[in-house]
């Protein structure tokens, strides 16, 4: 796991809280290289489905013209929700580094863990809590500002 993949995917989130969305950062690695980068655009999209993961996703295929990102890995700062867990199984992702847990509406390693059900075709191997204090901090900081 390289530190550097998830600290630009730290950056990708701080933009995202810059710009007043929940700050979610991803990076897709293919081959030791970033291919897409990208941080949560729900409220400027006008789109629900504007995660970070989903958006790297789309940008990943398009930059490699190739419907599935095997052998692509993920950095993420917060543990993907059951939409992106379902994406990310879909687009065939390797393996998915994520910082924060997500007790609440993670998919992963909470709620309906969606790698382990049996119509499940892929699952990524996943590792969590990767710089996840700061990940966390990131998220907890976002949400006291709004209340």
């Amino acid at each position: 796991m390289s530190s550097k993949w998830m600290d630009l995917a730290l950056e990708q989130a701080k933009n995202a809280a810059e710009r007043g969305e929940v700050p979610v950062g991803a990076v897709l690695v293919h081959n030791d290289q970033a291919i897409a980068m990208a941080g949560n655009r729900v409220e400027e999209l006008a789109d629900p489905t504007a995660h970070a993961e989903i958006l790297v996703i789309r940008e990943a295929t398009r930059v490699l013209k190739m419907p599935r990102l095997v052998g692509g890995i993920l950095y993420v700062t917060l543990e993907p929700c059951p939409m992106c867990a379902t994406a990310l199984s879909f687009a065939r992702i390797k393996r998915i580094y994520y910082g924060a847990f997500d007790p609440k509406g993670g998919g992963i390693d909470h709620g309906p863990r969606i790698f382990e059900h049996s119509t499940c075709h892929h699952r990524p191997e996943v590792v969590g809590g990767i710089l996840e204090q700061e990940c966390a901090a990131l998220l907890r900081n976002f949400f006291m500002e709004k209340r």
